[in-house]
């Protein structure tokens, strides 16, 4: 028989739910059977994607001996991460500060009133790696819990003290174009010049921040900022991080050179580098860029989305019991899928030996020129070979945030590159999004099996909020951006607290943790606050709503000067102050969005990269209300007629496409 989690949808809970441990979901039944019983909380977060946790529950919680101790001494939680962000942020920044290091699987020990004493990460079944078994600290807890009383109160006090503490110490100072400078500077320094990106091993993406470098370019003119994003862009294409085959990113590089990932795929991470890749292409019009952002769009249109519009969570780093056995070639293999001749082209063009470079086999990475033209002739083959395989569990939740930003990349996508069927998917997730996981005005978190249960977060409600910004800027369809207002008017009222002048996590009448959670800083994902402060700078010029921009403008006069000096935890914030502190640059057509004079304006605005530029499109006789871009303009003759405005100071009306990209360049040689 199955424990209570049989019960649940997410994917994770579920492949713990034939566990002999008496797990509980976390919820109010649990935490009341630790109060009525005294007995202390076992917490166990991970997420259906990740090895380590895999590796643990094989060696502890399939194990009758181990699952009889936590039964018999804790009340056990298990947690999924991407279901409750809320849970995994709290009790991280625990983990951090009791260990000083943190990671999944996530271990904690609670009191019954959910305050941590004790945390971990991974525990091995029997000392070794310089670590206690689980068993030897199960033991622990329970007797310090039962024995000593006293002190493991003054523990958990401490560690209370501690999360009420700021997340990070905000420095101050006015908002000026040198904050900007100094985070550019700082990333200078922490640049790796030889293999690109930021740092050691491990190494990660970091999309907000090639971002940032970009926008760094296009406001500057410094060139160097445009190469450390374009060497880092192209070290990642060219390397084992990216699925050489299929296209689509792995999490991250575990060394400094791209080479070997770990394996897990994460439709965020996809979703932030497609549009990296796009803004890169956007600016050098470099083949390399455009080929990687329509991979990874594919690659998620074959394996991560649902007939309904969705899109799944993630792809598991192990198949068939082995990390990456589903991504990694022998020359054997490729001697089956292809031949002896063609497998011989794609060995060399790909590092693919006899003694391998991953475990006695090989993950495929560009070392030749003729790389990509070698796979594009033997792709179909070896697609063919590698699906036989036993391919990698999906998790098929459905997340709002990071859906919305695979929605944004969509609709950018599909705007950039003028291809109608992008734009038509962003249009089935946002139908999608709006009709399953929104619940009067507040997204929902997660989505499965025909139910969205758990509420939603900031991340939630305003990563749709962008998506839909970016669906209107694809479409000028006024639905989308009333969508869009609606999302951001209902997050000013659930998350944002006006005693503080800031936002949270979790919404005001959210259930009641330790603390009420409030991460300001962007890891794999972009905070809530920093998309936040992006959206409301962008939806509240388009929309005249002159709050939105105070609230925003308020939140970086708190962050702004600390992310200058981390820029590395502040990516996604730094684009919000890059686009506070330029010029705006607004463009305002009147014409039907589909008529041939429009669609040459929009051509023109479509072939440059401009970060900061705000459009509106409106037929001549729409007159949509609450459009401050379109107010009082006239179609000139009868004929689409474009309006360009950079700081306040507007040009001449043209009905002229050329005029348009005079004036526009004269607007960004002024930015340089």
């Amino acid at each position: 028989m199955g424990n209570r989690l049989a019960q649940e949808t997410s994917p994770y809970l579920l492949e713990h739910a034939n566990n002999p441990v008496d797990w509980f979901p976390w919820g109010p039944e649990a935490l009341a059977k630790a109060r009525s019983e005294n007995k202390p909380i076992l917490l166990s977060i991970g997420y259906s994607a990740c090895h380590w946790c895999h590796v643990m529950a094989r060696e502890s919680f399939e194990d009758r001996e181990v699952a009889a101790l936590m039964n018999r001494d804790f009340i056990s939680i298990k947690v999924d991460r991407e279901e409750r962000p809320d849970l995994d942020q709290v009790y991280m920044r625990a983990v951090q500060g009791l260990t000083g290091s943190g990671g999944w699987p996530m271990t904690v020990f609670l009191l019954p009133d959910g305050a941590p004493f004790f945390a971990g990460t991974y525990f091995p079944p029997s000392d070794r790696f310089g670590m206690p078994s689980f068993r030897r600290v199960l033991s622990a807890v329970a007797e310090a819990f039962a024995r000593r009383p006293a002190e493991v109160q003054a523990t958990a006090a401490q560690v209370r003290d501690f999360l009420e503490r700021p997340v990070v110490p905000l420095a101050s100072g006015p908002l000026t174009p040198g904050l900007l400078d100094e985070a550019y500077g700082r990333l200078q320094r922490d640049h790796d010049p030889v293999h690109g990106g930021f740092g050691g091993a491990p190494k990660f993406p970091q999309p907000m921040l090639i971002e940032f470098l970009l926008r760094t370019s296009v406001r500057s003119g410094e060139p160097a900022a445009q190469e450390m994003a374009n060497q880092t862009l192209r070290a990642m294409a060219e390397g084992g991080m990216y699925d050489q085959l299929a296209g689509g990113f792995h999490r991250y590089s575990v060394d400094e050179h791209w080479l070997v990932p770990h394996f897990e795929k994460m439709l965020y991470d996809n979703a932030l580098l497609a549009r990296a890749y796009l803004d890169a292409w956007q600016l050098t019009r470099e083949p390399l860029f455009r080929r990687v952002a329509e991979e990874t769009l594919a690659f998620v249109l074959r394996e991560m989305t649902s007939s309904d519009g969705g899109f799944f969570s993630s792809l598991d780093a192990d198949s068939e019991g082995e990390e990456g056995r589903f991504y990694l070639w022998t020359p054997q293999e490729l001697r089956l899928a292809l031949g002896a001749d063609d497998a011989a082209s794609v060995a060399t063009a790909f590092d693919v030996t006899e003694d391998g470079n991953f475990e006695g086999r090989n993950i495929l990475h560009q070392v030749t020129p003729d790389a990509p033209a070698v796979m594009a002739a033997a792709r179909n083959r070896l697609m063919a070979f590698r699906d036989a395989r036993v391919r990698p569990h999906r998790d098929e939740k459905v997340i709002a945030s990071w859906n919305g930003l695979m929605l944004r990349a969509f609709a950018d996508a599909g705007r950039v590159l003028d291809r109608p069927d992008l734009v038509s998917m962003a249009q089935a997730n946002a139908r999608f999004l709006l009709s399953r996981m929104r619940d009067r005005g507040r997204m929902r978190r997660g989505y499965k099996d025909g139910h969205a249960t758990v509420s939603g977060y900031l991340e939630d409600q305003v990563a749709v909020a962008d998506g839909l910004l970016s669906l209107y800027a694809a479409t000028f369809d006024m639905r989308w951006l009333g969508e869009a207002r609606g999302l951001l008017d209902e997050m000013l009222v659930a998350f944002w607290d006006d005693g503080q002048a800031a936002f949270f996590d979790t919404a005001v009448d959210h259930e009641r943790l330790v603390v009420r959670p409030q991460d300001v800083t962007d890891n794999a994902t972009p905070s809530g606050t920093s998309m936040a402060v992006d959206v409301l700078l962008r939806a509240g010029a388009l929309l005249g709503q002159d709050a939105w921009v105070s609230k925003a403008r308020h939140t970086l006069e708190r962050l702004a000067p600390t992310a200058a000096k981390a820029p590395l935890a502040f990516g996604r914030l730094l684009a919000g102050l890059d686009f506070h502190l330029s010029r705006p640059i607004e463009l305002a057509v009147i014409g039907a969005p589909a008529e041939p004079g429009t669609r040459k304006f929009l051509e023109v605005v479509r072939s440059r990269f401009l970060p900061n530029l705000l459009v509106a499109v409106a037929a001549a006789d729409a007159n949509p209300p609450g459009m401050p871009l379109l107010t009082d303009r006239r179609a000139i003759d009868a004929t689409a007629t474009a309006y360009l405005c950079e700081g306040f100071v507007c040009r001449l009306p043209t009905t002229d496409p050329a005029e348009l990209d005079r004036q526009l360049e004269r607007v960004l040689s002024h930015a340089a």
